[in-house]
């Protein structure tokens, strides 16, 4: 039993160290009790690997660090495989979640990410390099990031597009949208 707990261990800490986190945004939370105000924080933290893998988490506890630690476990925990292609998305697609609405663009090499804070935080961490994006609706950062999930969850890989329709890649880019 022992040895399989090792195990493990060394596998979570060796996942860990190849993924790179950012927090978006920490916010404070007084809440007021007959002895004063009791603060608290809740912290927004993505993780990816760079690689195509991504994941989001909301943190809560009395300090910034415990807020920001079990936000990065909730993140790890909810990672999800992205299709890249050449540093950018495959296709242009839109997510939504709430009030929170986006559009995320596929890039030429070298455009970078065209995002705003929560969005930029998210792709980054995915590893897309090139791709434009636009929140349309809420500034919620809660919202943006889901969103944003959202719209990347949708996408479809090209390689089982072209391999499902029984033609080749050049030809699933070169196809008109009709």
């Amino acid at each position: 039993m022992k040895r399989d707990q090792k195990r493990n261990n060394k596998r979570d800490n060796k996942r860990d160290s190849d993924l790179k986190d950012k927090v978006v945004t920490i916010n404070r939370v007084a809440k007021v009790t007959k002895g004063g105000r009791t603060f608290s924080f809740s912290a927004i933290v993505v993780v990816g690997n760079g690689k195509g893998n991504v994941g989001h988490g909301l943190g809560k506890a009395r300090e910034v660090v415990e807020a920001i630690n079990k936000g990065k476990d909730e993140a790890t925990r909810n990672m999800m495989k992205v299709p890249l292609h050449e540093g950018t998305i495959p296709h242009r697609q839109h997510g939504k979640y709430g009030a929170g609405k986006v559009l995320l663009r596929p890039a030429s090499k070298g455009t970078g990410v065209i995002a705003g804070g929560a969005m930029r935080a998210v792709l980054e961490c995915a590893g897309i390099t090139d791709v434009i994006a636009k929140s349309l609706g809420s500034s919620n950062p809660h919202n943006v990031i889901k969103a944003t999930i959202d719209a990347l969850s949708k996408l479809r890989d090209p390689f089982v597009i072209a391999k499902t329709r029984g033609i080749s890649l050049n030809k699933v880019y070169t196809a008109k949208d009709d």
